[in-house]
């Protein structure tokens, strides 16, 4: 059975490189039938919140990303230790005691004489008396001993991976202060809970070589692993200085469709076209992580709010009913309002403002030239109700008193009774509007 998992961080929003991971994963597990898990890495105990973690949760429920079960990372401290001690056991775990400030001064003298910045293992050498001595003044932090040899495995989408590991420091596993790292918590995890695919970034590739070998030291199974390319704006520019404005949090407040996302997202990097789904069954059927490519992929959150457009216009009534309601559109109007205006709206923010227009007005929007003719026009323009066939009628009217035709005619008039420069056709919109402009 297929198992995943998506384990962010609860410090902050997720984003939609977030949401990239989530959303494979998920679609991975949809597809395979099998356990979807939300894994909370919440091990820093002074940047995690639970709001940000109830903010996780409500975010994936909005996407309609659904988790079959979920874990805390904070709760399983005592696996970790455990682990930690059969690791030290089989001389894999090692103390080392160099401040931050060390360490950058050895890698700044390793990058003078033209070496990788490796860590040199000094610490190895130390003998117990200059541990103690050490542990007198600091606390040591413990890194993972790795095997000097190739680490290789078949990437669900880069293809063959082979990582020297001697090019590669000693991952810290274990802070000075006790805090459990990503590193050895996500594969104590990932071991203990069976996953079997695991869907990360590509900035994870180096991160993914040194898991390898601490499944291997604690008897794991090691899953398949795949690592889809990152986000850059539409330009190729670095996301990073913009995830802030492109949290879900901040798509939704913008009135970006769940849908509409999703089926950007799913598509997005790969060789298949991005096509908008309706439903999502249809992201399942059509999703093969092995289409992804390596290459960096462009996002470019304007592409949304079309998607956005045409999943409402496709909506029934019903699916509108509460922004109907909150516009104030009467019950025995809805369905004539929706048919008319649901494929001009762009968000739902769009619905209230639209009847708006039917029931007040619109400021009409008069270009100077055109203020004579606008004039002349509403002159000629009977009291509402209308029907169907007034604007014909009126047109036509116009039509013979000016000598106008074409755009020149209808466009003005348009804006006149609108106030935009494009709309639902004209001879819908009529019946619904129930006052007449004015200059």
């Amino acid at each position: 059975m297929t198992v995943t998992r998506f384990a962010p961080s609860p410090t902050g929003y997720l984003h939609v490189g977030n949401l990239r991971t989530a959303l494979f994963n998920w679609l991975v597990t949809r597809a395979g039938g099998g356990t979807f898990i939300l894994r909370l890495d919440d091990t820093d105990p002074e940047r995690s919140k639970p709001e940000y973690a109830e903010a996780i949760r409500e975010d994936l429920r909005w996407l309609g990303l659904d988790w079959d079960r979920e874990e805390q990372q904070s709760k399983r401290l005592d696996r970790y230790a455990e682990a930690a001690e059969r690791l030290r056991a089989a001389g894999r775990l090692y103390e080392c005691f160099e401040t931050p400030a060390e360490l950058d001064l050895k890698r700044k003298k390793q990058l003078n004489m033209g070496r990788p910045p490796v860590y040199d293992r000094s610490a190895l050498e130390l003998s117990e008396a200059e541990k103690d001595a050490l542990r007198a003044e600091r606390p040591g932090h413990w890194r993972f001993k790795l095997d000097h040899q190739r680490i290789e495995w078949e990437d669900g989408i880069l293809g063959h991976q082979s990582i020297d590991a001697a090019s590669v420091s000693d991952p810290v596993l274990i802070r000075g202060d006790g805090q459990v790292l990503y590193t050895l918590a996500s594969v104590v995890d990932d071991t203990e809970m069976g996953i079997t695919n695991v869907v990360r970034g590509g900035d994870h590739v180096t991160n993914t070589a040194t898991q390898i070998q601490i499944i291997e030291a604690l008897g794991g199974t090691l899953p398949s692993f795949s690592h889809h390319s990152l986000l850059t704006g539409p330009q190729g520019e670095a996301l990073s200085k913009r995830l802030g404005t492109l949290s879900l949090r901040d798509l939704r407040g913008r009135g970006v469709e769940p849908l509409a996302l999703l089926s950007l997202m799913a598509r997005l990097g790969s060789s298949a076209p991005v096509e908008l789904r309706q439903a999502h069954q249809e992201l399942i059927d059509g999703f093969d992580i092995s289409r992804f490519g390596a290459a960096p992929t462009k996002f470019d959150e304007h592409d949304l709010f079309p998607l956005t457009a045409r999943y409402l216009a496709k909506l029934p009534v019903e699916a509108v009913a509460d922004e109907l309601d909150a516009a104030g559109v009467p019950e025995g109007e809805r369905a004539a309002f929706w048919d008319v205006f649901r494929e001009n709206v762009e968000t739902r923010q769009d619905i209230a403002p639209w009847w708006e227009v039917c029931t007040k007005g619109a400021p009409p929007l008069v270009d100077p030239e055109d203020r004579e003719f606008v004039a002349e026009a509403l002159a000629l323009l009977g009291e509402p109700p209308y029907g169907p066939e007034t604007w014909g009628e009126w047109t036509s009217a116009v039509k013979d008193a000016t000598g106008r035709k074409g755009k020149g005619l209808f466009l003005p008039l348009r804006k006149a009774l609108t106030g935009r420069g494009r709309g639902p056709e004209m001879a819908d919109f009529m019946p619904l509007l129930r006052v007449k402009p004015t200059l």
